[in-house]
């Protein structure tokens, strides 16, 4: 059994392709073929069950996927430790980041000019979307390490390390008759329009989480794919929204919610498997600027005018 058979049953694994895996090869499909036959006859078992248009994994297929994807993992550790030992890290860092401004320490530029500083001889590349997705790449392989925004009990095969938790606020315009209140409660926001996300977004996540949490249901009058757009939007009068309080813009309001208020989470998330060393050296920078960074402020920044406490 050679790691490239290995590599090429998980690539169609977690592709569900032949097409798909082919292309991640870089080989033709003929050889992922020619080589996924090769394992089975090796092993005695059939892995994948193979119809005109669908591809699946047996039973066996299943129980032998992680033990694969464990051996694959382990043997890129070593060539990375030898790499190590010869020239020092090097290689390809994929980091997913999120369609929007991380709040809190580390950000997803001071991270990787942190990290590049440390290692230059490792590449980071960068894919941009939303937690959700990160969270399947990772799953999958696609991705070393993500900035993700999901509470624990919403990621499954993942490993969350926290960098930021904080209370959503509503926001709303400052003319906006619930504006100068000190707290409003979820019960009181059935019948306001709400401007929000797309799913698959951390903060659409953690909002519809509350109501649902809370029994109540609420008016989704705009979703946009930007979190700058939603709030201008609620800048012109166009609804109200949920956001944690940090990038709250000084000339809209944040009113504190109280129970079942939404939390927005922050993590630097990797695969629940054992990391390589590069995910390893990342995370280690990312915990020491995230401890960095509240050492150095200190107590917590006091908001400012209708800003929601954090």
């Amino acid at each position: 059994m050679e790691l490239r058979e290995l590599a090429v049953f998980v690539a169609v694994a977690e592709e569900m392709s032949f097409t798909r895996a082919a292309e991640r090869q870089h080989v033709v499909q003929s050889a992922v073929s020619a080589t996924l036959r090769n394992l089975e006859r090796e092993l005695g078992v059939e892995l994948v069950s193979r119809t005109t248009h669908q591809v699946s994994l047996t039973d066996a297929g299943r129980l032998f996927l992680p033990e694969a994807q464990r051996t694959l993992a382990a043997a890129r550790e070593a060539r990375h430790v030898l790499e190590q030992v010869r020239d020092g890290l090097r290689g390809t860092l994929r980091l997913g980041v999120m369609l929007a401004a991380s709040p809190g320490s580390p950000t997803p530029a001071s991270l990787i000019s942190a990290f590049t500083a440390a290692h230059p001889g490792i590449e980071v590349s960068v894919r941009v979307g939303v937690s959700g997705d990160h969270a399947e790449d990772l799953r999958r392989g696609r991705l070393d390490l993500a900035f993700i925004a999901l509470p624990p009990e919403d990621v499954s095969g993942v490993r969350l390390h926290r960098l930021v938790s904080t209370r959503m606020g509503l926001v709303v315009r400052p003319d906006h008759p619930l504006a100068g209140r000190d707290r409003v409660e979820l019960t009181e926001l059935t019948a306001e329009p709400f401007v929000e996300t797309t799913p698959g977004w951390g903060t659409r996540i953690a909002a519809d989480r509350a109501f649902l949490r809370a029994g109540i249901g609420r008016v989704i009058r705009y979703e946009l794919g930007d979190g700058v757009g939603v709030l201008d939007f609620v800048r012109h009068g166009l609804g109200v929204a949920l956001s944690p309080p940090m990038i709250v813009p000084a000339d809209l309001v944040c009113v504190p919610i109280g129970r079942h208020a939404p939390r927005f989470v922050v993590s630097l998330a990797a695969a629940d498997r054992e990391p390589s060393t590069p995910v390893r050296e990342m995370l280690r920078i990312a915990a020491k600027l995230s401890t960095g960074a509240k050492l150095s402020t200190g107590a917590a920044s006091r908001p400012g005018s209708g800003r929601c406490p954090e």
